[in-house]
């Protein structure tokens, strides 16, 4: 039986950010089966009004990130993203892009994730607007996701709650407590790794695995 990995994860999460390096490179894994599940955490209920408070935290969790992951948080995304008047922290647009991604070329979501983080956390761009991750998705030539994404319609809003009600009902099961957060599928059955595990780069991980 192969190992089957579901990644437990909001593409707003800035420690789902710090784990990206190991997540990207067990995606890429021909000895693995790697699935993406979408929380949403951070959209519906989840999200929320940015303000000073809020940023000011972000940004201390982010720094704490840094240092711990070695992922970088730009002070473009802190001076654009943060503390940029009237934005919101809100996943959903970011949520539904990688829905759109993976009803239309389903083998770049993996990568669709990563240019979402990074457009964020590096270039400071807004990813929780529907108009901005559409581009990005339009800019790496997956445009038949953009026009998913820009249109919105309704098959579009149901894939993307079926995959935040199947990923929220694994944390359930598995009682994760929060993301990023990973379930294992394999001859010896399912079970949850947490988040911190996520850290330490893949080879760590796969060796995590085998004795675990």
């Amino acid at each position: 039986m192969s190992t089957t990995l579901t990644y437990l994860f909001d593409p707003l999460c800035g420690w789902c950010y710090g784990a990206s390096p190991t997540v990207q490179s067990l995606g890429k894994r021909d000895d693995l089966r790697f699935e993406l599940a979408p929380t949403g955490l951070f959209s519906g209920r989840g999200a929320r009004a940015m303000d000073a408070t809020f940023a000011a935290y972000a940004w201390s969790n982010d720094e704490r990130i840094e240092r711990l992951t070695g992922q970088p948080f730009t002070q473009a995304y802190r001076t654009q993203v943060l503390d940029k008047p009237g934005s919101r922290f809100d996943s959903t647009a970011a949520t539904l892009a990688l829905t759109a991604v993976a009803l239309t070329s389903p083998e770049h979501e993996l990568t669709a994730l990563k240019l979402l983080q990074e457009a964020r956390y590096m270039h400071g761009l807004d990813t929780s607007a529907v108009p901005v991750a559409a581009q990005l998705l339009s800019d790496t030539g997956l445009n038949a996701a953009a026009d998913r994404l820009a249109a919105t319609d309704a098959t579009l809003l149901a894939a993307n709650l079926e995959r935040i009600r199947k990923a929220q009902a694994l944390m359930q099961t598995f009682g994760a407590q929060g993301v990023p957060a990973m379930v294992v599928t394999d001859e010896r059955g399912s079970r949850l790794l947490r988040g911190d595990v996520l850290y330490g780069g893949a080879e760590s991980l796969l060796k995590h695995l085998a004795t675990a």
